[in-house]
């Protein structure tokens, strides 16, 4: 498989790319970033953006598999950014990639059009018309994410919190695995969905799992 992950700097792309470069059947791996991922690798290649709606610049065709990890929280957010953010960048990668390519989306748990938070409106519309648009275009759900391997978010309040619940994600784990996962075990999960695909094109974490 060629596989491309945009967000690769991010929690999940962190994970999603250590897996990606692991697995034994991926052969070449294409990062699309702002900054590098500070990974050096044979199979890797990136490709610098400076404008994630415009992708033009690189070529897409040809990937067999493209993991879309490129995110922000919507805290401090207006709509209309959040939206560019989460709506306008994965929907252009969308467009660009090969129609047959399957296309896996990262939204969250929680996740409906019906929902009075913001983000949860703008995730819902894109897992829709990305699932519209692609054949093999997926969304995934995960709830409550434990970074392994050294992954860290790269946002500082999200890391003082995730050392906090270290302790108690093995807790979490046994007594709520419907809403838990790890990122490498949610990594290989979409690894799994590109090779032999899934029967729903929205995956909630328990389907992850």
């Amino acid at each position: 498989m060629k596989v491309v992950i945009f967000g690769a700097t991010g929690m999940v792309g962190q994970g999603m790319l250590r897996e990606s470069l692991l697995a034994s059947d991926v052969e070449e791996v294409l990062a699309i970033i702002r900054t590098p991922t500070g990974v050096r690798h044979p199979k890797l290649r990136e490709e610098h953006l400076d404008d994630f709606t415009d992708l033009s610049p690189v070529d897409l065709s040809g990937y067999d598999a493209c993991f879309y990890c490129l995110g922000v929280s919507s805290v401090g957010l207006d709509e209309a950014t959040y939206t560019k953010i989460s709506y306008d960048y994965p929907m252009a990668a969308a467009r660009a990639v090969d129609h047959e390519a399957c296309f896996i989306y990262v939204s969250g748990a929680g996740t409906s059009e019906h929902s009075r938070q913001m983000w949860a409106r703008v995730k819902a519309r894109t897992e829709r018309e990305v699932i519209e648009l692609l054949p093999h275009g997926y969304a995934a759900r995960p709830g409550i994410i434990q970074p392994t391997h050294g992954v860290r978010s790269k946002t500082r309040f999200v890391n003082a919190i995730y050392t906090v619940l270290g302790p108690v994600f093995p807790l979490i784990d046994k007594a709520a695995p419907k809403y838990f996962t790890t990122s490498d075990r949610l990594s290989r999960a979409m690894l799994q969905v590109a090779r032999v695909g899934h029967p729903r094109h929205i995956l909630e974490n328990a389907d992850l799992r």
